[in-house]
């Protein structure tokens, strides 16, 4: 692994609007790239906005007004098959980056109408390397996003090192991360709703489980950058000075020492140095798919194959 610059972009997207979250995702990438970043991480559906109304309004008691932002959520959501990233894939082209970036999936496969919650991963030749559907949204997510598939559970290589990234409260399942650990993974990101003390900590016993960097990309908001979205927000943040989520970004060394962040209540880029003297450091006392590992005794399978509703060639 080749020593690199990583940036996280800590900054409000343009809830409910796709072409401006566009707009600030590659003006961030711009600036990220000018500061010297190979690999820019953007947080949890940060196209076209985390979903951050579902846990005000009242379950079963707001429909009306629940419909109504679902239904600009899957307006603005993106359609890969449609190319709705060529923006974000032009900049990571044009300055030879490596982007990870958390997205509002539209499924256009088989119904058209459900969401998924996924992170992308787009190489320094702006393809596309991986889509990973976050494998089971949490509490009320599960009225917004359906239930990805290990499709998408595997790591890249990237001029940045070998990378894998999980959405949130994946990190707190222990054979999804280890389904990482095992494919030689440098460099774990986490685009994440989550924040605070407790959630830091998860990241430093990640780094230290692993053996590997940890890139904790957090969604940093306030209650005046989601007010105008829609009809109705008003009433659920009514203090416009409300940081309703203080984003927590950071970076974490193997082992778990924080390197940068985390930055909270602020918007900006973090960005911190990185390489791999302090994954084989780590590794060499503690490798837990290697040298610290039984599979003698226990081994754990994964279903990589797509899971579809319909088959239409079954032969």
């Amino acid at each position: 692994m080749e020593a690199t610059r990583v940036a996280i972009v800590q900054r409000a997207p343009a809830f409910l609007d796709r072409a401006e979250c566009l707009r600030v995702a590659v003006s961030a990438v711009d600036e990220a790239a000018a500061g010297g970043a190979r690999l820019i991480v953007f947080p949890e559906a940060f196209i076209s906005g985390y979903p951050a109304w579902i846990w005000r309004l009242r379950p079963g008691g707001d429909m009306t007004l629940s419909e109504r932002l679902h239904r600009a959520l899957l307006a603005n959501a993106v359609d890969l098959a449609n190319d709705d990233l060529e923006p974000l894939r032009e900049a990571a082209r044009m300055h030879r980056v490596t982007v990870i970036c958390g997205i509002n999936e539209r499924d256009s496969a088989f119904s058209r109408g459900t969401l998924y919650n996924t992170v992308v991963t787009l190489g320094a030749d702006g393809s596309v390397l991986n889509r990973h559907r976050k494998l089971m949204p949490t509490n009320p997510e599960r009225m917004v996003w359906g239930q990805g598939d290990a499709t998408g559970l595997r790591t890249v290589d990237s001029p940045c090192g070998r990378i894998g990234a999980l959405i949130c409260w994946e990190s707190y399942m222990p054979l999804v991360r280890y389904a990482l650990y095992a494919q030689g993974l440098d460099v774990y990101v986490a685009p994440t709703y989550d924040s605070g003390d407790r959630w830091i900590a998860t990241l430093q016993h990640i780094a230290r489980e692993g053996g590997c960097w940890v890139v904790g990309s957090g969604v940093g908001f306030r209650a005046s950058d989601i007010r105008g979205a829609a009809p109705g927000m008003s009433a659920l943040y009514p203090d416009t000075e409300e940081w309703v989520n203080p984003g927590d970004s950071a970076v974490i060394a193997p082992g778990g020492k924080i390197v940068a962040g985390p930055m909270r209540n602020e918007f900006g880029i973090l960005y911190a140095d990185i390489d791999g003297e302090p994954i084989d450091n780590a590794r060499r006392t503690l490798d837990v798919t290697g040298h610290y590992a039984r599979p003698d005794l226990f081994s754990l399978q994964v279903r990589t194959g797509p899971v579809n509703p319909a088959d239409f060639n079954p032969d």
